[in-house]
C-alpha cells in the first residue's frame, strides 16, 4: 500500500483528493477541494460506533462490511469518475481502517491510488503547527465604516496582483450582524484555518499581506494571535465615502438580492432584535422597529450606520499603533484605485503580475 504524508500531499500539483468520511464528518472540517465519497452514511457510522461500543471491535467490523458490500462497484465507479491527471489520495479520519480497505479496493480495480498517513487529523494538526510562522511579518490594513466597500476592495486588490487575505471570506460571514445573509450558517474554525493556510500558501513570498480590520472573531472562526499583532502594527488605509454612497452599496449587497426569498424577513428581524439590545436611545429603538415593520430597508440601514455601526467603529480603531492614511473616495473602485497609488507612492509592489 502506497502512503503519502501530509507534507508530500502539500507539495502535489493538482491532486485529486477523496475523504471517504461521512457526511456529517466532511461538513465539521475538510481539506480545501477535498471531494466527499463517503463509505459510510451518517447514521451507518453511528450503528457502528454503538456496536463497537457495546459489543467489541469484530461486531463493529462485521456490521461495516455489511453496510460497504454491496455499495462497493458503485463507490469505486464514482471515485474513478473523479480521476485525472493528478494523484489519486484516499483518506478518512486517521488514516485507518476506512482508507486501507477503499485503496485495497480500488487496487484490485486496477486504480492506484495513495492512502494520507494519519488522515485529516494529521492535515489538521499540521496546519495549526505552521501557520503561525507563514503569517507575513508586515500588513497593510484596510479600514473604513460599515458600507464603504472594504471587501470589493481587497477583491480589486487581488486581481490586481497583491498579497489579499479576504479573511471574511474564510469565515464565511460579513463581520457585521446580518454578517451571514446570503453565505449560509458561516464556517466553523476547522474550516476558517484550512482556508487560512490555504491563503497564506497563496502568498508565500511575500513580506507583507493585506486585510481588512475585523476583530478577532469572525462569524464562528477567531483569527490566529500572530496575525493580529501583525495587523496592529501595520499600515492603515482608512477609506472614506459620502454616507449616501455606503447606503446604495449595503442595499445593492444585503438587500437587492435577496429580499424576494422566504428567509429574509425572518432573518432582518433577528438581526435587529440583537441591535436593540444595544440601543438606549428610545426614539432610535422606536425608528428601527417602525422601518422594520415597514420593509424600509433603505431608511433600516441609513439609521443603524448613523446610530450603531458608526460610533462604535472609532472605538475599534485605537487598537492599531501603525500609521493611519486617509483614502477619500467615492466607491470601492475608486477607493482600490488610490490605495494601488498610495502603494505605489510607498514602493510597495504588487507580489505577481495582474490576473
Amino acid at each position: 500500500m502506497k502512503d503519502i504524508t501530509v507534507e508530500e500531499l502539500l507539495n502535489l500539483k493538482d491532486p485529486i483528493v477523496i475523504d471517504i468520511r461521512s457526511p456529517i464528518e466532511f461538513a465539521d472540517g475538510a481539506i480545501p477541494s477535498a471531494i466527499n465519497v463517503p463509505l459510510f452514511t451518517n447514521e451507518e457510522r453511528q450503528v457502528i460506533g454503538t456496536i463497537y461500543k457495546h459489543e467489541g471491535q469484530a461486531a463493529a467490523k462485521w456490521k461495516a462490511m455489511e453496510f460497504v458490500s454491496p455499495k462497493i462497484p458503485a463507490l469505486l465507479k464514482t471515485i474513478k469518475s473523479h480521476q485525472t491527471d493528478g494523484e489519486l489520495i484516499i483518506h478518512c479520519w486517521r488514516g485507518g481502517m476506512r482508507s486501507k480497505a477503499v485503496v485495497t479496493f480500488l487496487e484490485f480495480a486496477g486504480i492506484y491510488a495513495w492512502r494520507l498517513e494519519g488522515g485529516y487529523k494529521a492535515y489538521r494538526h499540521h496546519i495549526l503547527e505552521e501557520i503561525p510562522s507563514m503569517v507575513p511579518k508586515k500588513a497593510i490594513v484596510i479600514h473604513g465604516m460599515t458600507g464603504v466597500g472594504k471587501t470589493e476592495v481587497l477583491k480589486i486588490l487581488k486581481k490586481k496582483g497583491y498579497p489579499v487575505l479576504d479573511l471574511e471570506e474564510m469565515a464565511a460571514h460579513r463581520g457585521s450582524i446580518f454578517g451571514t445573509i446570503g453565505l449560509g450558517e458561516g464556517h466553523n474554525q476547522k474550516t476558517f484555518d484550512s482556508l487560512l493556510f490555504k491563503g497564506l500558501t497563496e502568498i508565500q513570498g511575500s513580506d507583507y499581506c493585506i486585510v481588512e480590520a475585523e476583530s478577532k472573531r469572525i462569524g464562528k472562526a477567531v483569527q490566529p494571535e500572530e496575525l493580529m499583532d501583525v495587523k496592529f502594527k501595520g499600515l492603515n488605509m482608512y477609506i472614506h465615502s459620502p454616507l449616501e454612497q455606503r447606503v446604495k452599496h449595503l442595499v445593492s449587497e444585503y438587500v437587492l438580492p435577496y429580499e424576494q426569498e422566504s428567509w429574509y424577513e425572518e432573518k432582518i428581524t433577528l438581526g435587529i432584535e440583537k441591535v436593540l439590545k444595544w440601543v438606549k436611545d428610545t426614539e432610535i429603538r422606536k425608528t428601527l422597529t417602525e422601518v422594520l415593520n415597514q420593509k424600509n430597508y433603505q431608511e433600516m440601514i441609513l439609521t443603524l450606520l448613523v446610530h450603531y455601526y458608526d460610533p462604535r467603529y472609532d472605538h475599534a480603531r485605537q487598537d492599531y499603533t501603525g500609521e493611519f492614511i486617509d483614502v477619500f473616495a467615492d466607491n470601492p473602485v475608486d477607493a482600490a484605485e488610490r490605495i494601488v497609488t498610495k502603494l505605489m507612492e510607498l514602493s510597495i509592489p504588487p507580489l505577481f503580475n495582474h490576473v
